[in-house]
């Protein structure tokens, strides 16, 4: 693994006891899964179409809570061809939705030795606030370079134009929050925006391809090297998603949309057997799909240290 100094010992935190990177080599691409912090959300985000007995059992099965739980947040910094991208930005802060947890890549990219000035794009899978709200930090533009591309589908910049809220079920307060998140975010970095329509090649064996469903605009980026693939799913894929692919999640802007676009992802992904991380599966979120029946199962790497 090449990126920036990852070996070198950090000062330790008494709060930081579980590790927060986990390394991937794919072919000659390096990448690098950091963790941004949990969000706490209600479990009835899971699969708000679910039959409530249903999803009791599901969260019952998997040792989880009934209520509430904490939802991983990943990110991923890749390099490839010379380049240094970093695929989401993290929640960032927004005290008025008291997330103390979350928020942590800036810190945790020092943590990896990585710079911010030697990142030279970033990637949105979309333009939710956990995706884009670390580049809204205080004092992180700053330390950008001024050429940093960050590449987003157009679907995307103009649906939050005028977003449409209607087919969501998220717990107050979060809608107010994504629509001045992103409104902010498309202010302050429009001039860096580089929009694609379908699919982009960003750096060689990178590819961002749109698939909408959770958001108009939502993509995932694609990496393939040799005969290494691995993909990073954005918000496509959630845990329940496995086994109940017809389950509904309470941001998706389109959720029928949505279903169609996971099924045929992990459908690719398990016929394939390429490795998968996405933004809200268990850090370090390394994994593959099988295909179980009219389902799917996740099938977590062994950890390589």
């Amino acid at each position: 693994m090449q990126l920036d100094n990852i070996s070198q010992p950090v000062k330790s935190r008494p709060d930081e006891l579980v590790p927060s990177r986990y390394a991937v080599q794919v072919g000659k691409i390096d990448v690098l899964v950091i963790s941004d912090g949990v969000l706490p959300l209600p479990t009835n985000m899971l699969g708000h179409n679910a039959v409530p007995a249903l999803r009791a059992a599901w969260l019952n099965d998997m040792f989880l809570p009934p209520d509430a739980f904490d939802w991983s947040l990943n990110v991923v910094v890749v390099r490839s061809g010379g380049r240094t991208i970093l695929i989401d930005a993290g929640l960032g802060l927004d005290p008025n939705l008291n997330l103390p947890r979350a928020g942590q890549l800036v810190r945790r990219l020092e943590a990896a030795g990585i710079d911010l000035g030697s990142v030279t794009d970033v990637v949105l899978t979309h333009m939710h606030m956990d995706h884009i709200g670390g580049l809204l930090v205080d004092g992180v533009k700053d330390r950008l370079r001024p050429d940093l591309r960050i590449h987003v589908a157009a679907a995307e910049v103009k649906f939050w134009e005028s977003p449409d809220f209607t087919h969501v079920n998220m717990p107050p307060g979060f809608p107010d929050a994504l629509r001045s998140t992103a409104k902010r975010f498309t202010k302050e970095y429009r001039s860096q925006l580089r929009q694609f329509d379908e699919e982009h090649e960003v750096a060689p064996g990178v590819v961002v391809r749109r698939t909408g469903g959770h958001t108009p605009g939502h993509s995932v980026v694609r990496l393939a090297s040799g005969g290494d693939r691995l993909t990073f799913a954005g918000d496509a894929v959630f845990a329940v998603g496995f086994e109940h692919p017809d389950w509904y999640n309470g941001f998706e802007h389109d959720p029928e949309e949505a279903a169609r676009v996971s099924v045929r992802l992990l459908t690719e992904l398990a016929a394939t057997g390429e490795q998968l991380v996405a933004t809200h599966l268990p850090f370090p979120s390394v994994g593959r799909v099988a295909v179980d029946g009219d389902a799917f199962r996740w099938v977590p790497v062994f950890w390589d240290y």
